[in-house]
């Protein structure tokens, strides 16, 4: 049984190391495709946009927000701002009534009805050719919906470029840690980019075609992920989602373990459903890089995280029983020694190996991502808070995913 359970372990590290080494010869490949460009850009044709910005008890972060709109360096009279106030408790609505009077505005209350509530009714009322959503807890770079939108300028093809996220002003070690993370995510998305498998068309400022939801319908609750399950609809429907690296949205982290925790239960959630929900794509080659490498990749990532958790924890079992009969035998006996774990079955070569490969690749992963984002090669010294959070608090949230979904325990908003 042991034997068989390093079997197991052993496929799943060279798992791990196969999706590293798999963005890394991407990488490799399309370096030179890279683009990051600076100052500003202008293009020949400016089509209309509508940006609807959905608010839910955000009045401390609004104002912020409407005005990075404000600040786009895009034409004012092609681009629209809906303002929508989803039934707040706080001083949203009196927040957002101070841009009442502006011409390219719009401000509109309704019944708290979620997220995706709001996005449809901002689509039934928008007339624009594109149209993209900002969650009110980020600001927008002033270039970047003009280098998004110089994606669908040269490639009619596209139906989506979703921009960079970047953690805004981390204050403590728990941002500090979601900073770094959001360096690899930039990283691991232009990798998908370019693999044509993005998987989710984040909230923050994703720009749309208004045609995708013409045809695919409307935005669904999904698990309160409906930007991920609008992703996988367009990838089934073979519909291209590009990724603009330099176009740069700045988003407020959660500063505390608990919100974090809410945060990416949520994520991994709406993971785990919607791919239930889309399992007949799975491996199937019609549906591309999607298909075949970016789920599979998740489901590893959960999968080995669950293992190994479950792994430890019968370990732990196994001790306490171990001690509860030594000390009905013996008495009293404190040390620690554990006695079902032979190292025969674990050889430490490739374990090293594999685990050096996989840290390597992660660290250059950071350091990339802080190069397009940052401009600079460099290796952040917050990495070690990142490994620190992430390596203990994440197996928490997998596993409470996986949890809700086998007991269909639908986790909260926030």
């Amino acid at each position: 049984m042991l034997l068989f359970s390093s079997l197991i372990f052993y496929a799943l590290m060279f798992l791990a190391v196969y999706i590293q080494i798999f963005f890394f010869v991407t990488f490799l490949e399309n370096k030179n495709k890279i683009l990051i460009r600076h100052g500003k850009i202008s293009l020949n044709d400016y089509p209309g946009v509508t940006i609807i910005v959905p608010c839910w008890n955000e009045e401390k972060t609004i104002l912020k927000t409407v005005h990075s709109l404000l600040d786009l360096n895009y034409p004012k009279e092609k681009l629209k701002i809906l303002l929508v106030d989803d039934g707040s408790t706080d001083a949203t609505w009196s927040v957002i009534q101070k841009f009442k009077n502006y011409p390219n505005v719009e401000i509109f209350k309704k019944e708290n009805g979620g997220k995706y509530t709001v996005l449809n009714m901002g689509i039934e009322k928008i007339t624009t050719e594109f149209f993209g959503c900002l969650d009110a807890d980020s600001m927008v770079d002033e270039e970047a919906l003009v280098r998004m939108m110089d994606y669908f300028a040269k490639d009619k093809e596209a139906m989506a470029v979703t921009p960079s996220i970047v953690a805004n002003n981390p204050k403590n070690i728990i941002q500090n840690a979601q900073k770094i993370e959001y360096y690899i995510s930039v990283f691991a998305k232009r990798m998908l980019g370019f693999l044509g498998a993005i998987h989710v068309t984040p909230g923050p400022f994703t720009i749309f075609k208004k045609q995708v939801f013409n045809k695919l319908g409307p935005y669904r609750h999904a698990h309160n992920t409906e930007d991920m399950e609008i992703a996988y609809r367009m990838q089934k429907n073979h519909y291209k989602i590009e990724y603009c690296n330099d176009a740069y949205v700045y988003t407020n982290t959660p500063a505390t373990i608990k919100k974090l925790y809410r945060q990416r239960l949520r994520w991994i959630y709406g993971f785990i459903n919607n791919t239930i929900d889309y399992r007949d794509v799975l491996l199937k080659k019609k549906y591309g890089n999607f298909s075949m490498f970016t789920v599979p990749a998740g489901i590893i990532s959960v999968f080995t995280v669950s293992f190994i958790v479950g792994k430890l924890l019968v370990n732990l079992v196994d001790f306490i029983i171990h001690k509860i009969v030594k000390f009905q035998t013996v008495g009293l006996d404190l040390s620690l020694e554990v006695n079902n774990f032979d190292f025969y079955f674990l050889n430490a070569k490739p374990f090293v190996f594999l685990t050096v490969v996989i840290y390597a690749l992660v660290i250059f992963s950071v350091v990339f991502g802080h190069k397009m984002i940052e401009g600079k090669w460099k290796l952040p010294i917050h990495i070690i808070s990142f490994f620190m959070v992430f390596s203990v608090v994440a197996p928490f949230w997998l596993m409470a995913a996986v949890y809700n979904t086998l007991l269909s325990e639908k986790p909260a908003w926030r």
